[in-house]
């Protein structure tokens, strides 16, 4: 099945899994053969070392969606899988940015590391490396304004996100 993205729109999904070697690749592999192109990737253990979270950005409609979560409930290391919807729920990443600059644009970076309350990491005379997080719509704002200093790299870690509210996604180990 190949994703028609025509009638698409993005969709982040939580994955608990078992924390043991190759959950990862049989995960994303099922994504690969749903046709689905993984946006954004991430995953860490949670309070449980036995227990691991994914969380994956793709896009897709409601059906593709619906039907890929039935098809990882049928992956034996999935405990629980949660498709967050955006307003109910909270995301964030990181991104790591080094732009050119000299003396004379330091002043206005400065100014742009306050409006997007970002952060200095490293200064050099030619360079400086910020840290930026927030949602993604701020992380893009951030790169378009830099762009005009000129990116010498960047990195940017995936989507991290949590249900707002009370709610906790956990496996039956924790209930």
């Amino acid at each position: 099945m190949y994703i028609n993205h025509d009638d698409s729109r993005r969709y982040t999904v939580g994955v608990l899994v078992d924390n043991e070697p190759g959950v990862l690749s049989r995960v994303s592999g099922l994504f690969s053969r749903r046709g689905f192109n993984i946006e954004s990737l991430t995953v860490g253990t949670t309070m449980d070392p036995e227990i691991s979270r994914i969380t994956i950005v793709v896009k897709g409609n409601d059906a593709n969606i619906e039907q890929l979560v039935q098809q990882l409930y049928k992956l034996i290391c999935v405990q629980k899988v949660q498709v967050m919807q955006p307003r109910n729920s909270v995301e964030r990443q990181l991104l790591l940015v080094k732009v050119k600059a000299g003396v004379t644009e330091r002043e206005g970076l400065m100014r742009l590391v306050d409006i997007f309350k970002a952060k200095v990491l490293d200064v050099t005379r030619t360079s400086m490396t910020l840290q930026i997080t927030g949602e993604n719509d701020k992380i893009a704002s951030m790169l378009s304004l830099l762009e005009d200093y000129g990116i010498l790299e960047l990195v940017r870690t995936g989507v991290v996100a949590l249900e707002r509210g009370d709610g906790v996604m956990s496996s039956d180990i924790f209930d």
